[in-house]
């Protein structure tokens, strides 16, 4: 057991980190042109924070969260996903007072104990944005046109945009009474779970995942059919909105999300492809959550992005990320005293910015050559007692096998000029 990681997560290889690092990079460079900045949160909170911002009646409170007592007694819990922490962070920091919006982007791990499946773990890796201050459409729009502008970068194919509303406090209690009238006749064949969500949240019903559940509530009266004029000029304003930038959308009257906070606009960029067909990102607005949580009334609305399931889909697309070079020359020595002119020279190659190496592993010269060539370096210089004499030494290309008798004072320029 100590030689395997647990079960649900996973060890990222240098042979993959590229992968990684490229969509984190491009996401970043995304969000800084849309003008977010990042922000870093604890990976863990108090519990009540995530009772309260995610919900009790949620599968990820009830089931799914890493909770524990610390040494003082404190209940703890390791992050279920990311917005809850940023709310709190928005509320610790005064940030209301900053002008408005408060634009955040983050790139965080998350936990959840739940079933193990492909793309799926209990240590995860989510993409984030947060955006605190606006309550029109246009933020909305701003939003899902971020994650539209991600996945066009990627070269993601046969992803289409899902868009719902589901009103506020002031459209669900009408609605409310009109979902147990529908609800209250087929209850005893529903789940225990709906069953302890008919009073609590009936909404979170449609959003149950047992299949017999799924096809009772089929024909459930619609959320977005009940809007009150407020909610319906707000989805009226985001249609319009993604219409002006050609972003194509299907309106989905069965997306409610899995969280109790969300309020108004929600959203799913899901896949099409076979294999892995689903849901990549999703998100929406939640104009009560700083309030929840003790801070001023604030609407805000954001999104999550699964690292993993993105990474997967990328894969079954086919889309190649070049991995990076490795070094970029690999300076072989014979005896001590190359040795330790070959320590300076890499350092003060690495100093200016070129990736260079050396043998540590006190190999013989065709063994420090055979590892040069499996590294996959550029350049090779060869080093001993001779060429420090001399101050000369070859270098060679290995990419095309030219050799260059050079001064080894000039080997950084030339490398420098060459790059």
């Amino acid at each position: 057991m100590l030689t395997q990681a647990p079960k649900g997560t996973r060890d990222i290889l240098p042979s993959e980190i590229h992968k990684w690092q490229y969509v984190e990079r491009v996401f970043a460079d995304i969000c800084k042109s849309y003008g977010y900045r990042e922000i870093r949160i604890p990976v863990f909170e108090h519990t009540e924070l995530f009772q309260r911002g995610v919900g009790d009646t949620t599968d990820i409170v009830q089931k799914e969260m890493y909770t524990f007592l610390d040494k003082g007694g404190r209940s703890i819990t390791l992050r279920p996903e990311g917005t809850a922490g940023v709310v709190r962070s928005y509320i610790e920091h005064g940030m209301s007072s900053l002008p408005q919006p408060v634009k955040l982007y983050y790139n965080i791990s998350a936990y959840r104990y739940e079933n193990i499946q492909k793309g799926r773990y209990r240590e995860f890796h989510q993409f984030g944005v947060e955006a605190f201050g606006s309550k029109g459409p246009s933020i909305d729009v701003e939003i899902i046109s971020m994650l539209n502008m991600f996945f066009e970068k990627l070269g993601l194919k046969n992803v289409s945009l899902n868009i719902n509303s589901i009103g506020c406090p002031k459209c669900r209690r009408a609605y409310n009474d009109k979902l147990k009238e529908f609800l209250s006749p087929i209850l005893k064949d529903l789940c225990d779970n709906c069953n302890a969500r008919f009073n609590r949240n009936p909404l979170r019903i449609i959003d149950c995942k047992e299949d017999r559940c799924k096809k009772l509530t089929a024909e459930a009266p619609a959320l977005i059919d009940n809007l009150c004029e407020e909610c319906r000029e707000h989805f009226e304003g985001l249609k319009a909105g993604l219409d002006n930038l050609n972003i194509n959308y299907n309106v989905d009257k069965g997306i409610v999300r899995g969280l109790d906070y969300y309020t108004r606009t929600v959203f799913e960029f899901v896949s099409s492809n076979v294999g892995t067909q689903g849901t990549i990102c999703g998100g929406g607005r939640y104009d009560g959550l700083v309030e929840i949580c003790g801070g001023p009334s604030t609407p805000g609305i954001g999104f999550a992005l699964g690292v993993e399931r993105l990474l997967l889909e990328m894969d079954s697309q086919n889309i190649s990320i070049p991995e990076p070079e490795g070094a970029y020359i690999f300076i072989a020595t014979i005896g001590e005293k190359a040795d330790r002119y070959a320590e300076r020279l890499v350092y003060q190659l690495r100093e200016n910015g070129i990736s260079a190496e050396k043998d540590v592993m006190d190999r013989s010269l065709k063994a420090q050559m055979k590892y040069a060539d499996k590294l996959g370096v550029t350049y090779t210089v060869v080093l001993g007692d001779e060429e420090i004499e001399s101050n000369r030494a070859v270098m060679r290309n290995m990419k095309s096998g030219e050799q260059k008798d050079v001064s080894l004072d000039s080997i950084l320029d030339r490398l420098k000029n060459n790059l």
